[in-house]
């Protein structure tokens, strides 16, 4: 009964968006105000809510588990986010963008070749560098202006954002899932475990996903896709497993990135015809090609000086102009870190290339209220969410939801693990927030389930319980491809308002595959 309930919020969630085709932010607020309802009156009556919040005090619980998930949600993601959109607008403004364009298609007249590179190299990279919907957004909205759908832009730019989340923002989720099931805080030798590991489950998705992202863009071309999903995939597999083992979670996705954008870029030019330069066609020189790309070029610098790479500077940043203070009731602490966030690394980034594009202080400027004023609706989409994860959390359902799975699977609830990942990163938006609420519990699931020695897949030895918490992020992953907040982000960058559920339709059995296959995976290996 206490699952059943739990699980409520996340029906109904999809029973707006699928059946009833109600917009994401309408549907994401009323789901929130159903939660909080649960959580009030229901939760405390069957006994989910802590025994610590019982009677009177579970009202303050519910709103300063509100007011947590709003904070959450606008510092640091929303910020991410509209700057990540932000950069993009940029470049559409100084008309950068037409170089951009012309340099993707210059090289070969082959578009899968062109979606591969933007969603799987370039989306990756993204992912690697800032996570948090960038990799979605820039990638969905270039291809657009490439010529390509809308809703193919947001499909297969969802598709490619999956396999590289798991070490998004330089390493982010696997980090944070170290951390949780460790006591004392991570080791080196856990992290690099853990992310060999995440990579290991996911390795048949690193060919299934370029191919499904190629089939998608040309379904005719069969020898074509199987042989550059392969070669592409075999890339990117190789370099990001060898960063997780010798490196850990800081490098795979942007290393791994730019190995694919190589490989892609090394196979057009050995085995698809050169492209035919027509008379008219504009050719770029190194200081206008510099110029197009320098707002993504600054980004880049800004993150890696301010990022692990470069230490002394990451330290001092977060060291400085950080806002901290508990929050009641719920027992969490706030914390954001005004000059250290990858939204401030995006901003300074679009400022300065903007500028160097020819732009005026008073251009940036408007285009930063139309970026704003056009994500109005994606803020009240992802704000509700977050919202209603922390009220989730802290009320006991997303608890209760997982025990309520294992009680249910027994011993076959290695192959239902990275399901509930993918539930976390579902209701959250965030493979970070999936660690988060659900590692600890899937390291004390494989202590209940006697998995306390030694395992060994595909050559690769580690512990048990290590390689069943990898598993939650590694189906985070998954969700991340159906999570609410992924598709308002897909949907405000393809300027497709109202169209989530269209959207969430169409990918919703690519997710369940994929989901599927890290089980079984997750499974053999246990």
């Amino acid at each position: 009964m206490n699952a059943i309930i739990s699980i409520l919020p996340v029906v109904l969630l999809f029973v707006l968006m699928l059946g009833l085709k109600v917009s994401g932010y309408k549907s994401a607020l009323i789901t929130l105000i159903v939660t909080a309802a649960l959580a009030l009156w229901v939760a405390p009556a069957i006994g989910i809510v802590p025994q610590e919040y019982a009677g009177e005090s579970v009202y303050p619980l519910v709103w300063w588990s509100v007011v947590e998930g709003a904070l959450k949600a606008i510092f640091p993601i929303l910020i991410i986010i509209l700057m990540a959109i932000y950069s993009y607008n940029v470049i559409v403004e100084s008309k950068a963008i037409e170089t951009i364009k012309s340099q993707f298609t210059s090289f070969t007249d082959d578009k899968g070749v062109l979606v591969l590179m933007m969603v799987w190299g370039f989306g990756g990279l993204l992912e690697g560098m800032a996570g948090f919907g960038t990799a979605v957004a820039i990638p969905a909205a270039i291809l657009i202006g490439l010529g390509f759908k809308p809703m193919f832009s947001a499909l297969v730019s969802l598709l490619g954002n999956t396999v590289a989340t798991g070490f998004g923002a330089v390493g982010v989720p696997v980090i944070t899932l170290c951390n949780e099931i460790s006591s004392g805080g991570a080791t080196a030798t856990t992290l690099c475990e853990v992310s060999a590991f995440a990579v290991v489950q996911l390795a048949p998705l690193f060919f299934l996903i370029p191919f499904v992202i190629l089939m998608l863009t040309d379904s005719k071309s069969w020898g074509k896709n199987i042989c550059l999903s392969l070669w592409v995939g075999a890339v990117s597999l190789s370099v990001q497993l060898l960063c997780a083992t010798f490196l850990g979670a800081e490098t795979p996705a942007i290393i791994g990135s730019i190995a694919a954008i190589l490989a892609i870029i090394v196979y057009a030019r050995l085995f698809l015809p050169r492209k035919v330069k027509s008379q008219s066609a504009k050719v770029s020189t190194t200081g206008k090609t510099l110029k197009a790309w320098s707002v993504y070029i600054f980004i880049l610098v800004f993150i890696l000086v301010g990022g692990a790479l470069c230490p002394p500077v990451e330290k001092f940043l977060k060291a400085h102009l950080v806002t901290s203070f508990p929050l009641p009731v719920v027992g969490t602490m706030f914390k954001f870190g005004w000059i250290s966030n990858a939204g401030v690394m995006l901003f300074l980034g679009s400022v300065a290339g903007g500028l160097v594009q020819g732009l005026s202080v008073r251009q940036l400027s408007v285009v930063m209220a139309r970026t704003i004023v056009n994500l109005r609706f994606t803020a009240v989409t992802i704000i509700s969410l977050i919202a209603l994860a922390s009220v989730m959390n802290h009320s006991g359902m997303i608890a209760a939801l997982a025990e309520g799975l294992v009680a249910v699977s027994g011993s076959f609830y290695p192959f239902f693990a990275p399901l509930i990942g993918a539930i976390g990163t579902f209701v959250t938006g965030s493979d970070t927030s999936s660690n988060i609420l659900f590692g600890k519990l899937q390291a004390n699931v494989a202590h209940q389930l006697g998995m306390t020695g030694q395992t060994s897949f595909c050559g690769f030895t580690g512990s048990e319980a290590d390689w069943l918490a990898s598993s939650n992020t590694a189906g985070a992953t998954g969700g991340k491809m159906i999570s609410p907040q992924s598709i308002a982000i897909a949907t405000a960058a393809c300027d497709m308002k109202g169209e989530d559920d269209a959207i969430l339709r169409k990918a919703i059995p690519y997710a369940i595959g994929y989901i599927a296959i890290c089980g079984v995976i997750v499974w053999l290996g246990c």
